[in-house]
């Protein structure tokens, strides 16, 4: 049981490792590539294994999950020579923590329950839209604008509101982000680096289960394994009810409730934008106390 466990976790950092080398071409690292055709997308496992100083023969065994206990010195070493950023490099020693240890069972996933006081909080920041989510982007509770904003969302049941699965499988999401293609990369790359440390978490698996079946797009950017989030400060929404709207998005970690965050988005007063914020939130639905605000099925 255990050398399954750890056998399953080595793999998780062998996929990550091949996947930064098959996206890292040879000129960004500096070296010199010949006329010849390579047969091999980016780095080949023995030119990185001479960047990062290490043998060829473990370097194999880390990328085929054989290898389990890299050294921090080596970690620190292929982060080099892969040139990864700091959450790159943090999400590769997270990965080798877990290959070292052995989990007799993936940890219960965080709370869905959010406390009274933090739906008062989202209330009080109206006219600004504001949502809790999940670390899996479960949308679980919002103000009527945090809900308005994401158009059609209102449309599926409580249950199945998720922002991963809203820009991927909800047919309105493309024409409301200008950059949907940046939104989508953003997004995948944050659901990577939660899932590389938790991959048996059943919050996880079946959103990403559910997504590689329905999203040829989610399939594709999975396939890179980056966990890199590129997520602008500001966002655009070409929004069907109040137009054209730039507004400026925090994220922040909830203190006492791991594994949830609150999303809020403002804009400056006076501006246009700031006017279309509040004519949202005016003309947003809200469902009466007990009750959910009608849907149709996705």
């Amino acid at each position: 049981m255990a050398s399954e466990s750890a056998h399953s976790e080595g793999a998780e950092l062998g996929r990550f490792l091949r996947a930064r080398r098959t996206q890292t071409s040879p000129a960004h690292v500096g070296l010199t590539v010949g006329a010849g055709i390579r047969r091999t997308p980016g780095l080949r496992r023995e030119e990185l294994a001479t960047l990062a100083g290490i043998s060829i023969d473990y370097y194999v065994r880390l990328e085929r999950g054989k290898e389990t206990r890299p050294s921090p010195a080596v970690l620190d070493s292929l982060a080099r020579a892969l040139r990864m950023d700091d959450q790159e490099h943090q999400h590769l020693r997270e990965l080798a923590a877990r290959a070292a240890r052995y989990a007799p069972e993936p940890p219960p996933a965080p709370s869905r329950t959010v406390r009274p006081h933090l739906k008062l909080l989202l209330e009080s920041l109206r006219p600004n839209p504001a949502y809790v989510i999940s670390r899996s982007m479960d949308v679980l509770a919002w103000n009527p604008s945090g809900l308005a904003l994401y158009a059609g969302l209102e449309d599926w049941p409580t249950k199945h509101r998720n922002l991963a699965r809203y820009l991927f499988l909800h047919p309105a999401a493309q024409s409301l982000f200008p950059d949907w293609d940046r939104q989508i990369t953003g997004c995948v790359a944050r659901l990577r680096a939660v899932a590389g440390t938790a991959p048996d978490a059943p919050d996880l698996a079946n959103l990403v289960g559910e997504l590689l079946l329905k999203s040829p797009d989610f399939a594709r950017l999975w396939e890179r394994y980056e966990v890199t989030g590129r997520k602008p400060a500001q966002k655009t929404f070409q929004h069907p009810r109040v137009g054209t709207v730039t507004l400026t998005s925090q994220s922040m970690h909830l203190e006492g409730t791991p594994g949830q965050r609150i999303g809020v988005y403002t804009a400056e007063p006076g501006t246009s934008d700031y006017d279309a914020m509040v004519l949202l939130d005016m003309t947003a639905p809200v469902a009466a106390p007990g009750q959910e605000i009608p849907h149709t099925s996705p």
